[in-house]
């Protein structure tokens, strides 16, 4: 079906703020030796447990009521104490905090939920092991993790980048902390884009950080300065409605998501452009428009916009031809096995689809009904709730699992899109214990 190129203005998306600028920009605050504001953060499950995890760790956060500011009073070094901390779902409270907490004095225990506690941790208790740090974990190198802090000397390390930048993350942002510079060499490096924000966070925040060279990189031990940032829309939820609007035939615009985003999944976009897609980003904001064909037949690394591959993937069988997207191994260790979710959810819609390790190729086709199984992800949760503006019949097993990112999910997709299904939390059960 061929869909008309809308005349009308772009309808402005409601996007929420960045989750991985909100966390970073929350550890950093907490890390700084003075006062720092937040306005505009993500307001979602992971960032008020990463919230909440810094509390318990002896940081002051204030919640403002009539602006949303979240206020943070930093320490000015690494935590003292002893307790333990819950992390919920969130990986990156897993990945940053134990490191901090490495820098400062006492005894930590990082505890999460079964899914999180799936999720592997050995590669930063090694490293952190290998800074001097008395790290222990649960059998296979899982949460929970007990961190016996006496402060970090620094030094040179190197450590494996191809499983997850937020190890890496953790350690750099870390790196001020300690008492002497950290020099970190990392081979195959992945999600590079994440690491840039990390790094251009630590400078606002007053940090002096180089990389000589591509994967080193050396921190010196400055400490942090309070300062306030205002925390950009998440890139990659808006990924789903710039796929919404491709798919759709209509033109969406986002605002305050444009040239200067530090965020790299914002190169969704170009990758829609190759869908046939017309992408418009200025500085102020990013407008995609949907210009009634869906065009496929190639292949493209998506390994450093990871989190953005599923939305492509879903969207992939109203294309004319087969997509291949490569790159994507370590989107396996993600909130679940993400690239044999996706694999699997357009299997039961009846769609072809294979994988290897690090790839999927999606053929075109007519998906039929189908439940699809969320997996407790909610990044495949939204990726084929767009889809199923376009396919009836589709349905979510856990649509309350959007939380995790996107609390109003459900409701924006439909004010966006009020003639198109949209599998909502409100017309199916959700699981028990979400």
């Amino acid at each position: 079906m061929t869909l008309a190129v809308p005349a009308t203005p772009a309808l402005r998306a409601r996007i929420p703020g960045s989750k991985s600028l909100t966390n970073r920009a929350l550890l950093l605050a907490a890390a700084a030796d003075s006062t720092s504001a937040l306005a505009a953060p993500l307001v979602s499950d992971d960032t008020t447990a990463f919230r909440e995890a810094l509390r318990g760790l002896g940081v002051r956060v204030d919640v403002a009521e009539d602006d949303g500011v979240w206020t943070v009073t930093g320490l000015g070094r690494g935590p003292a104490g002893t307790g333990t901390v819950w992390c919920a779902d969130a990986g990156t409270a897993a990945r940053f905090l134990p490191p901090f907490a490495a820098t400062g004095h006492g005894d930590f225990g990082f505890e999460g939920s079964d899914q999180l506690t799936a999720r592997p941790v050995a590669p930063l208790a090694d490293a952190l092991r290998r800074l001097g740090t008395d790290v222990t974990t649960a059998p296979g190198g899982r949460l929970p993790l007990r961190v016996r802090a006496r402060g970090l000397d620094g030094g040179a390390l190197t450590v494996d980048g191809s499983l997850s930048s937020q190890f890496l993350t953790g350690l750099l942002m870390a790196g001020p902390l300690m008492s002497a510079p950290l020099a970190l060499r990392v081979p195959d490096l992945v999600s590079r884009p994440y690491i840039d924000m990390t790094l251009a966070l630590m400078r606002h925040f007053g940090a002096r950080v180089d990389e000589a060279e591509p994967g080193a990189f050396t921190v010196e031990p400055t400490g942090y300065r309070g300062t306030d940032l205002s925390i950009e829309p998440d890139a990659s939820t808006a990924s789903y409605v710039f796929a919404a609007a491709a798919v759709t035939g209509t033109s969406v615009r986002v605002p305050g998501l444009g040239l200067g985003s530090l965020q790299g999944d914002l190169r969704f976009t170009e990758v829609l452009a190759r869908t046939g897609a017309r992408v418009e980003t200025t500085e102020e904001a990013t407008t995609v428009t949907g210009t009634g064909v869906l065009r496929g037949g190639f292949s493209v690394d998506m390994g450093e916009i990871s989190d953005t591959f599923m939305t492509l993937a879903a969207i992939a069988p109203l294309a004319d031809a087969p997509i291949t997207i490569t790159g994507i191994a370590h989107a396996r260790l993600k909130e679940s096995d993400r690239v044999a979710a996706v694999e699997g959810n357009l299997r039961a819609l009846g769609i072809r689809a294979e994988t290897g390790p690090d790839r999927i190729t999606v053929h075109p086709g007519t998906p039929a009904p189908a439940r699809i199984v969320c997996h407790r992800d909610h990044r495949i949760a939204m990726a084929f709730s767009v889809l199923g503006l376009r396919a009836e019949g589709i349905t979510l097993d856990d649509p309350g699992c959007v939380a995790k990112t996107f609390p109003g999910f459900h409701e924006e997709l439909h004010r966006l899109f009020p003639r198109h299904a949209v599998p909502t939390a409100t017309n199916l059960p959700a699981v028990e214990g979400n």
